[in-house]
């Protein structure tokens, strides 16, 4: 397995050994490595460094299998880049100082539209996504991937993507200062179709799992330079702490209340909780109109 770093250096020199390595790992590789852009390989901007991180995460989450209770899993980064990729290369730029991180797709969210909290009305009509959107390879019946024209909305993206919408009016003033991201990629699910989220699975196969995904955190936080990663829900917020005092990245890590439905606090008033913790930490500040 190559180490981190040498896999990065490897791209960042533009190794065409390598890349062609990535590119015919898997068919669903080289369909994304096909969208990129000449020079894509050599490129130095944080959304190119970003992507690539991306795609080296990618290429390590495939070797993985789950047991028992995972019956599906999706990644959104491999059938829908397209509209990942539109985002990453719209929004992701240098000077962001804060990086809110979720901790996976929803099955409604990002799933369906590659974005973060991806939540379809919010990433069509305000932060203006577009491309097309495949198919996973194994598609359970009951959670077929529609993309930007699936008419479910995901409450947690809604409430997370309106409320800076909200606050900041347009997407810019938004992201001239933030990013969000998700530390796992993938989406899982049982034979039922019910969404499982990494602390479900296996203990064996959530350490793996979040083994490679905390790696990929620590890359993509020193790509983006930013001074302050802030999880969205508990879970995302310990995971980043962990990950990134483990590696001696020193970056304060904050933490707000996740806007899913299934948290009773956050169906009280979450826009209300998380205003108030994003004045004490400064960010409301930053990006209100």
């Amino acid at each position: 397995m190559i180490k981190q770093h040498d896999f990065s250096s490897r791209l960042d020199n533009g190794d065409a050994e390598q890349e062609g390595k990535l590119q015919t790992a898997d068919p669903s590789t080289l369909r994304t490595a096909t969208l990129m852009p000449d020079g894509f390989f050599q490129s130095s901007t944080a959304a190119a460094r970003f992507l690539r991180a991306e795609l080296e995460l990618s290429a390590r989450l495939r070797t993985l299998t789950f047991g028992d209770p995972i019956r599906y899993t999706y990644n959104p980064l491999e059938y829908a880049w397209d509209t990942h990729r539109c985002y990453v290369e719209t929004y992701c730029r240098s000077g962001q100082s804060v990086l809110f991180l979720g901790m996976n797709p929803g099955p409604f969210g990002m799933a369906q539209t590659g974005v973060p909290f991806g939540e379809v009305n919010a990433v069509r009509d305000w932060l203006k996504i577009t491309g097309e959107v495949g198919h996973p390879a194994n598609e359970h019946p009951k959670r077929r991937i529609s993309g930007l024209a699936c008419t479910q909305s995901e409450v947690s993206g809604a409430r997370f993507w309106g409320f800076f919408k909200e606050l900041c009016g347009e997407p810019d003033n938004f992201f001239r200062h933030c990013f969000v991201h998700n530390l796992c990629p993938l989406i899982f699910m049982s034979e039922s179709g019910k969404n499982l989220t990494p602390p479900e699975l296996l203990a064996a196969d959530r350490d793996a799992l979040l083994l490679h995904c905390d790696a990929a955190l620590c890359q993509v936080v020193s790509v983006l330079g930013v001074s302050m990663v802030i999880g969205v829900g508990k879970v995302a917020e310990q995971r980043a702490r962990r990950a990134l005092t483990e590696a001696g990245i020193c970056v304060r890590v904050e933490g707000i209340m996740h806007p899913s439905p299934r948290n009773p606090l956050a169906n009280k008033g979450w826009a209300a909780v998380a205003r108030t913790k994003l004045e004490e930490l400064g960010v409301i500040s930053l990006l209100a109109k």
